[in-house]
């Protein structure tokens, strides 16, 4: 009696193999051999990172993100064949427990007569094993996605066979998944044994997505008011009064013209030779506190397709290019930085001059040769990095002083320098009458907003000869525009 439920449960475990072999048997006939992966493509409504929730366990979920990671290809086994080492009794074991999980090899022989194998009689043979390829991708959410004081989330990502070294560090991608659970490692003297789990993504289909507005659907009325304004000899004036309306001056015509060739970039070319010259425009802008040197770099990245802000002081040459971290398992994979998530769109670097001279010299290639080059732990790669730089530092004595030449106000080294392609002084000039003028700017702004509310127009009212911002029949296009 005390044998009964041991050969019990060796005959259902032998009947739950014959049953799988008898399905795999029907598969193989069905497809003549072959392996068949089946991808799904769907618009399903968007579900952020941060509301994937317990009710959203095992089911399909439509998440877009940036690569921020990828580890190394590994092969999963999707059956093993397990044979006695006694009586040789062979039989095959089929991997059901997901990407994370393992499979379990009986402790009992299931053949003939399981009473003289003795315990654990059974060992794997791998020439019999079916393999596929696995990998492990880190989705973040898109930075400009993540709420103003928030971390931004990531969630593990698992790619079998053919969706496997698809996506580098730094792609946007939309994938459709399915959310499920998995033991994570955690420590011997854990409490709640398996209870609490992680959630992963298992991915049954990817779409890329280039970050440049490639998704973004026009109204047939929007249309016809991008024909009419092509067609008008002053385009280009008409675009750059209407970047950042609300800042007022004679020295930003300029720059407004600047970070308007800026967001619209140039076009890459490659030469007969293999040479491929760079179309994205960096722009500097060097000059005394309060002239909105900040406000221009957070208006660039806001509107912006693809745009990352950093701060010099709290950015590290990891933080801006590419970093090899260590898993859990001790092996080392990629993550990118800045530079490689604003892949395609605008890098805005506040308080360029508080950055260490160090971190500085590590985006030099990213700036001119728009790739980053990692040589570490063992990994050797290059990502891509294409993007603007639009970066704002002050002199180096605090204010411009204008007994010094413009090198010993300029606390920058001519290497850094040589990568912006326009740079510009900005100058805080001492007049009583345009101080004035300023003020009467400001409030008459503040006013404004104050008995219009949250307007969605970017137009201005005139306040003097001094407003940017042309007439009335330009300002309802630069407000549909901003």
């Amino acid at each position: 009696n005390d044998g009964a439920p041991n050969d019990l449960q060796n005959e259902n475990s032998a009947n739950s193999n014959n049953y799988n072999n008898v399905n795999q048997l029907e598969m193989e006939e069905l497809f003549h051999g072959n392996s068949i992966q089946l991808l799904l493509r769907g618009n399903l409504s968007p579900t952020p990172l941060r509301s994937i929730q317990s009710q959203h366990m095992n089911s399909l979920l439509r998440c877009p993100g940036i690569v921020i990671s990828a580890s190394k290809v590994r092969s999963r086994s999707t059956n093993i064949q397990i044979r006695c080492s006694r009586c040789q009794h062979a039989t095959t074991i089929y991997a059901t427990s997901g990407p994370f999980g393992g499979v379990s090899i009986p402790q009992r022989c299931m053949g003939p007569n399981p009473a003289e194998c003795g315990p654990a009689p059974y060992a794997v043979v791998p020439d019999n094993c079916t393999f596929v390829d696995q990998q492990t991708l880190k989705l973040q959410e898109a930075p400009e996605a993540v709420p103003t004081g928030e971390m931004p989330r990531s969630v593990l990502l698992a790619v079998e066979r053919t969706l496997v070294d698809k996506c580098p560090p730094g792609t946007r991608v939309c994938v459709l998944a399915i959310a499920s659970l998995f033991t994570s490692g955690g420590g011997a003297g854990s409490s709640g044994g398996g209870s609490v789990k992680s959630v992963y993504l298992r991915v049954v289909g990817i779409e890329k997505d280039s970050g440049t507005g490639g998704l973004v659907n026009f109204s047939p009325r929007e249309e016809e008011a991008f024909r009419l304004l092509a067609q008008r000899a002053d385009v280009f004036d008409i675009l750059s009064r209407s970047i950042a309306p609300s800042i007022s001056g004679s020295y930003t015509i300029d720059i407004k013209k600047a970070l308007c060739c800026q967001l619209f970039s140039g076009s890459r070319k490659k030469l007969p030779d293999g040479m491929k010259l760079r179309g994205d425009i960096n722009v500097l802008l060097l000059g005394d506190p309060s002239m909105a040197k900040s406000q221009f770099l957070k208006y660039a990245v806001r509107v912006a397709p693809v745009g990352v802000y950093t701060s010099g002081k709290g950015s590290s040459a990891a933080g801006l290019t590419a970093s090899v971290v260590r898993d859990q398992r001790g092996e080392f994979y990629l993550e990118g930085g800045a530079m490689v998530l604003a892949d395609g769109g605008v890098v805005a670097i506040d308080e360029f001059d508080k950055m260490r001279p160090a971190d500085r010299v590590a985006i030099h290639e990213a700036m001119e040769q728009q790739t980053i080059s990692v040589a570490k732990a063992g990994i050797t790669t290059v990502l891509n990095s294409r993007s603007s730089v639009l970066a704002a530092a002050n002199p180096v004595f605090g204010r411009y002083d204008d007994l010094k030449s413009a090198s010993e106000n300029i606390d920058l080294m001519t290497t850094i320098l040589s990568r912006f392609d326009l740079i510009f002084l900005v100058r805080d000039v001492r007049n009583e009458e345009l101080d004035k003028m300023i003020c009467h700017h400001v409030m008459g702004v503040h006013i404004s907003n104050s008995r219009s509310g949250n307007s969605k127009s970017g137009n201005l009212e005139s306040f003097g000869d001094f407003n940017v911002v042309g007439g009335s029949g330009d300002g309802v296009m630069e407000g549909d525009l901003g």
